[in-house]
């Protein structure tokens, strides 16, 4: 049961947000999945601001007190009277006054319980709606995906007959809501169903030096060239394709859409390809760690070239009695997935080594630490040009922190790593 002031703060931001929609009518594109929401709106931020003025949510913003911040253009006041203060200063200047509002806000919406999406369309309209994908992460409070399927379908339902449903046509659960809606759909994805379709999907390099992901598009008989040079996870395709559909939908020529893909970047610490030390390169996934994106990151890391692959991989946490398993099972992966040495830190990654190198085969290109720091200073003197290094583990491992001491440009980490706020800097690594 969420506590009393923070049901009035909510109440209080819903109306605000009402407010700044009522008078300023952005076209509103929300974005709704179980997975791939934040680089679907990535992806359709980067076409739809390369030609009108467009605001998307940052950081977590996707909830019922970040979705009014966003409309209304503030970060949340957190415990501060005083930052609240200033944003109900800032609303009612947007309210009297003439504002410079965007034409389009790009809001992706999380869903984690019923009725949080009955809750969310009580104040905001999407014109068009995005269902990327559907699964069981959210079961905690729903009985089955069937039911996690209908409550992210209200999205669309409540459409108007001028606006569009993109769906993910490789999804079945996403594919059959189109039979349920009256508003027009654009299906996008790599199967035959797709009406905006990606296929001759290819990994691109110079030499050792990994140059993104390109496909050919498919869009009534028309083939466009795609390139993607920020982008090496396969999967991102989909958020990519969802762009393209957007772009269509606001009537922006294609190669228009494809130039503005060229600068397209997953959200930070989520498969980013940054540039190393000593003319190496690092696939930063940073941000968080499972089992699953794990073993997805080390089949990513499998396709690419380099003289030297390298993993640094931090504990998964919070997988409760699946701990064990999970951490065996990635780790075996990468043992067989061509790497050339293993750097892993806490207590589960040693652990499954240790379990898994009974034969001691792998002790010799296997280094453990305490500490992610450490870590990536250790790393950071062995580097060489054609280095390939893959950084992943779960938050509270704090990944970023060997990211930062193996990046070529250290300096540039605000604006290219996870967790760079003041309020997590100020926090130092404390072993889980």
């Amino acid at each position: 049961m969420k506590p009393k002031r923070i049901i009035y703060l909510e109440k209080i931001l819903r109306f605000m947000a009402k407010v700044i929609l009522a008078k300023y009518k952005p076209t509103i594109i929300g974005i709704t999945g179980s997975v791939g929401k934040t680089s679907s709106k990535e992806a359709v931020f980067s076409v739809l601001s390369s030609k009108f003025k467009t605001r998307k949510n940052e950081k977590n913003y996707n909830n019922e007190i970040g979705l009014p911040l966003t409309i209304i253009g503030s970060e949340s006041g957190n415990g501060s009277i005083l930052k609240w203060m200033k944003i109900f200063l800032k609303w009612t200047s947007q309210v009297i006054f003439p504002f410079k509002y965007p034409k389009i806000l790009v809001l992706e919406m999380g869903i984690d319980r019923p009725g949080d999406m009955d809750y969310l369309m009580s104040f905001i309209k999407p014109k068009v709606g995005i269902i990327t994908n559907v699964s069981g992460s959210h079961l905690e409070f729903f009985k089955n995906v069937e039911h996690i399927a209908r409550e992210k379908g209200k999205l669309i339902k409540n459409l108007p007959e001028d606006g569009m449903a993109i769906l993910n046509a490789d999804i079945d659960n996403v594919f059959s809501l189109k039979d349920k809606i009256k508003t027009p759909s654009l299906l996008f994805g790599i199967g035959e169903k797709s009406e905006v379709r990606a296929s001759n999907i290819s990994f691109n390099f110079n030499n050792f030096e990994p140059q993104g992901i390109s496909f050919k598009l498919n869009y009534e008989g028309k083939f466009i060239p795609i390139r993607l040079p920020f982008i090496l996870a396969p999967h991102l395709i989909y958020a990519t394709l969802s762009a393209i559909a957007i772009g269509i939908f606001f009537k922006i020529n294609l190669v228009d859409i494809a130039s503005a893909l060229e600068k397209f970047r997953p959200p930070i610490g989520r498969m980013n390809l940054l540039k190393g030390a000593s003319g190496s390169f690092i696939v930063d996934d940073s941000y968080n760690s499972s089992p699953t994106s794990a073993l997805a990151a080390l089949e990513v890391l499998k396709n690419l070239k380099a003289l030297r692959k390298i993993v640094a991989l931090g504990d998964m946490l919070e997988l409760g009695e699946d701990s064990d398993l999970g951490h065996k099972e990635v780790l075996k992966r990468a043992f067989s997935n061509g790497a050339t040495m293993f750097f892993l830190v806490g207590d589960r990654m040693k652990k499954a080594a240790e379990e898994l190198d009974l034969g001691g085969k792998i002790s010799a290109k296997l280094f453990l630490f305490d500490d992610p720091e450490l870590l990536g200073e250790e790393l950071r003197k062995i580097l060489r040009e054609g280095d390939l290094v893959l950084a992943k583990g779960s938050q509270g491992m704090r990944m970023e922190k060997t990211v930062i001491r193996i990046m070529e440009n250290p300096e540039e980490a605000e604006k290219l790593i996870c967790r760079q706020s003041k309020d997590w800097l100020k926090k130092t690594y404390i072993k889980p």
